[in-house]
Formats: C-alpha cells, structure tokens, sequence
C-alpha cells in the first residue's frame, strides 16, 4: 500500500452534499454515476485529484447516527489554504458555520468549520519560513 485514494463521507442527500462542497468549497465534481440503486459520486480539491471524498447515502440506523459526526469531536479533514482570511470571509458570507474567528500561532493561521451536516473541518495556511 502506499496512498490514500478515497475518503468516504456519510450523507444524508446526494445533491445537497455535491452542492455544498462543489459551491461553497470548491471541490470539484469528478464523477456522478448511477451505481445499482445508490450512485457512485466523488470530488476532489482542483489541485489534489489523487484524493477523493466519495459521498455515500446514509441509509440503515447506524450510518445515519454518523452524519455530521465522521471526527467526533475532532476535525473529519484538514484543509490547506493560501489565504485563510480571505476564504474565511468568503464561506463566512455563505453562512458557513465557524467556531471562532481565524487564530495564529507559529504553525501560521487557522480556523475550524463545519459542513452542512456538522462534520467539523480544520482549514490553515502555513507559515511562512
């Protein structure tokens, strides 16, 4: 083994999910096929299609206990940016959901988020050295 190709994320709707991560986070839509009777949907960031997040419909008892809680109380994903201010404002004004505003530390900037179910997520932008 020596990569991590796909991530699955339990939703609670297909297009709901597409939009909010297609729209708002600007993933990009790779594929979207009918798949027996789900369908086989993933995204990627424009620069990282090597990975992907594969949307999977939360169906039975148990997976639908698990939307919007994939970390727990820790970050489901980790983000990198080049402006965390400026995509801060940017998801702040398409009411996207932060806990706290930006902070700094030697590490750089960094602030935590959520997605339309609650899976919380961790975006920074490095420090520079």
């Amino acid at each position: 083994m020596n990569k991590i190709k796909i991530i699955s994320l339990l939703v609670n709707n297909y297009d709901e999910a597409i939009k909010f991560y297609r729209d708002i986070l600007w993933f990009e839509l790779l594929e979207d096929a009918a798949f027996g009777d789900s369908r086989w949907i993933t995204l990627a960031l424009p620069n990282q299609k090597d990975l992907t997040i594969a949307l999977e419909l939360a169906k039975i008892d148990d997976d639908l206990a698990l939307v919007g809680k994939q970390g727990g109380s820790f970050a489901f994903l980790g983000m990198d940016t080049k402006d965390c201010m400026g995509d801060y404002n940017r998801l702040k004004a398409l009411n996207v959901k932060f806990h706290g505003e930006p902070t700094s530390g030697p590490w750089g900037t960094g602030v935590l988020f959520e997605d339309l179910y609650g899976n919380k997520i961790f975006m920074s932008e490095e420090a520079e050295h």
